[in-house]
């Protein structure tokens, strides 16, 4: 018993009662694996890390989509058809009562079958007050409106494709066909989207998404509230401004910044690019012309730009 009672005596505790003997339980824990290393971007200590905060906080940031403030009408059959054909979006397809079924009429109601568009027949007067009063012969259609993408939704397409970001920024372009004329031309020669200003410029109205041939479903459009201050958010991006001017000192085929990141802004013909947009421009472009008289409307001129600017980058 006594030899019992001093083994039991030389063995120390420590803390609770926790064996301190040999490399014992304390030890053996520490050597113990604490699992696979993290990923960088779950290191807060990472610059991984904290990259990955900074762009959850420029996102949350970001303003929402902007849409128009309502629906559009194209009304009358003439309109309405060569909307249809043109894959221009319709949500729902109206017939007043009683309307002759002539054959415009029929290949609305064929082309509304084939895209699984809804068909209504309502009353003669039901149609005069949901069109304004328009002259609507019976037959019109209702497009959604529009969801314009923010600008730099342009920057990250050109991202996600590791391109080289080429935008189209239009300056006080004020009539629809003009707008989708370049935003044809734009998905035609690989531009990653179409800048326009809120106000005093042509919006994605039913007449912009006939003249752009679809190419609208295919291409972001963005809006901007300020186009200045856009353009030199996206200098800050790497981004060089050129604008399309009679006056401009360098000649299209002389540009050499054709094939970096580019921003290419079009004026009005009347009144080309403002002053504080053609301030804010890295360099002025002119579009060498024949005769010096002749004037080009900013959906040709855009579309000569973009081709030598598609030519330069191969």
């Amino acid at each position: 018993m006594a030899g019992n009672s001093q083994r039991k005596g030389a063995i120390r505790k420590s803390g609770k009662g926790n064996p301190t003997a040999g490399s014992g339980g304390r030890v053996r824990r520490g050597l113990e694996g604490k699992g696979p290393t993290p990923k960088a971007k779950d290191r807060p200590y990472h610059q991984a890390h904290k990259a990955a905060k900074r762009a959850e906080k420029d996102q949350a940031r970001r303003p929402k989509r902007r849409t128009t403030s309502d629906a559009e009408w194209i009304a009358g059959r003439n309109s309405t058809v060569e909307a249809l054909r043109e894959g221009v979006p319709v949500n729902t397809l109206y017939v007043a009562e009683g309307a002759e079924r002539d054959g415009r009429l029929r290949e609305a109601f064929a082309l509304a079958a084939d895209r699984g568009i809804k068909l209504l027949e309502v009353t003669r007067s039901e149609l005069d007050r949901m069109t304004g009063g328009a002259v609507h012969q019976g037959l019109a259609a209702r497009i959604p409106a529009y969801e314009y993408a923010h600008a730099d939704d342009l920057l990250d397409a050109a991202t996600a494709n590791a391109e080289k970001p080429l935008i189209v920024a239009l300056d006080h372009v004020t009539d629809p066909r003009n707008l989708g004329a370049v935003i044809r031309s734009a998905a035609g020669f690989g531009a990653h989207g179409v800048l326009i200003p809120e106000r005093r410029s042509a919006g994605m109205t039913a007449a912009a998404w006939k003249t752009s041939a679809g190419a609208a479903a295919r291409i972001p459009v963005a809006q901007t509230v300020n186009l200045t201050r856009q353009l030199k958010a996206y200098q800050e991006a790497g981004c060089m401004v050129v604008g399309l001017a009679a006056d401009g000192d360098v000649r299209l085929p002389d540009l050499d910044l054709a094939d970096g990141p580019l921003v290419v802004v079009v004026g009005s013909e009347g009144d080309g690019l403002s002053r504080l947009v053609a301030e804010t421009c890295d360099q002025l472009v002119s579009i060498p012309m024949a005769n010096q008289v002749e004037s080009l409307n900013a959906g040709v001129a855009a579309s000569v730009a973009l081709y030598a600017i598609a030519e330069a980058r191969g």
